[in-house]
């Protein structure tokens, strides 16, 4: 089995806790089991995953249950990237050793190196360090403040065969189609927002292979279907699966305005607190956030709620899968106000 293109649903892996606060491995277990079988290859912790919360034990375990149970069936891209190159470098040799064929490296957060430094100082670094493990740039500038730019990125790709596909969450659609001219079309572009799948995958001069997703933790068939279609430039199929998708995208991140101590303030629940949200509410392992998240606020959980609800009602046999694997109700489940408390 050959990791031959960075293409369709990758799935951003919850990490799920018990009410405690401790990795829930048998739920975990079932998570992977359940994206497998929908035909969604595994990317466990990352951001969704809760990584800067997770120990370096934890960190371990959850690879080692994430590959193990992937082992000859489908392909593993480990989170391991961090602010501090050696950091970075300890979790890459884990998950190389371990089997994972890929690891995804997001730009080094809070300290802010140039993309000259990003460059050379860590993903040079850690790509001459394990050629035979491909290494993913993460681009998200908005939880990082720094950025790869296009330019490294293409001097990245051409030194280092084992740097061939980017997750991308910049938003900047002409900043992708720079990436596609500059780098070509052996390249692979992979988004890292669900709500910009569509266009990044249809864009003639993107061209995007697929996405790391959020909501295909909740249904990960549909995100292959939809990223399947689209690589065969079933536009049709893809556009309808987008749409019927769309209000689960729109939830990644929830913004609200709340009312307490007698102010009026924004709220801001960005990933992963709402598809954690989603998740629990189905009945599927998720458990906590780990703080500093928190749970969401009644109004925040509401909005979650209501696009589960828009789906189920317009698109119900998206969720059949869901259903079926963990044996849950999905009516009583989304219609029930005890399960969103």
């Amino acid at each position: 089995m050959t990791l031959e293109r960075f293409a369709g649903c990758w799935t951003a892996m919850v990490t799920p806790f018990t009410e405690r606060g401790e990795l829930d491995l048998e739920g975990l277990r079932q998570n992977v089991t359940f994206q497998i079988e929908g035909g969604a290859k595994p990317v466990p912790t990352g951001t969704t995953g809760e990584s800067p919360t997770l120990d370096w034990k934890e960190h371990d375990q959850v690879i080692e249950e994430v590959v193990k149970l992937a082992k000859g069936q489908t392909f593993v891209m480990a989170g391991t990237g961090s602010n501090a190159t050696q950091e970075a470098l300890r979790g890459t040799k884990h998950a190389a050793e371990v089997g994972a064929e890929a690891v995804l490296l997001v730009d080094c957060y809070y300290n802010g190196p140039s993309s000259l430094e990003l460059r050379t100082e860590y993903y040079e670094v850690i790509a001459k360090e394990f050629p035979q493990t491909f290494i993913t740039p993460y681009v998200i500038p908005g939880r990082t403040g720094t950025q790869l730019e296009v330019e490294d990125l293409a001097i990245l790709h051409r030194n280092f065969k084992n740097v061939r596909a980017i997750k991308e969450a910049t938003g900047d659609l002409e900043r992708m189609a720079k990436t596609r001219r500059l780098l070509g079309d052996d390249f692979d572009i992979l988004s890292g927002d669900d709500d910009m799948t569509f266009a990044m995958m249809t864009r003639e001069d993107i061209k995007a292979q697929g996405v790391v997703s959020v909501m295909s933790n909740v249904v990960p068939s549909a995100l292959a279907e939809m990223t399947a279609a689209l690589n065969r430039r079933d536009m049709a199929r893809g556009k309808e699966l987008a749409e019927a998708l769309n209000p689960l995208f729109k939830i990644v991140t929830v913004k609200t305005v709340e009312e307490y101590e007698g102010f009026k303030v924004p709220c801001k629940f960005r990933n992963p607190c709402a598809i954690k949200t989603l998740m629990r509410g189905l009945g599927m392992p998720a458990g906590p956030c780990r703080p500093p998240l928190g749970r969401m606020t009644p109004q925040a959980t509401a909005v979650v709620r209501e696009a589960i609800k828009t789906v189920y009602e317009r698109n119900k046999e998206i969720l059949i899968p869901v259903q079926d694997f963990y044996k849950i109700d999905l009516e009583e489940r989304i219609y029930q106000d005890e399960h969103w408390l």
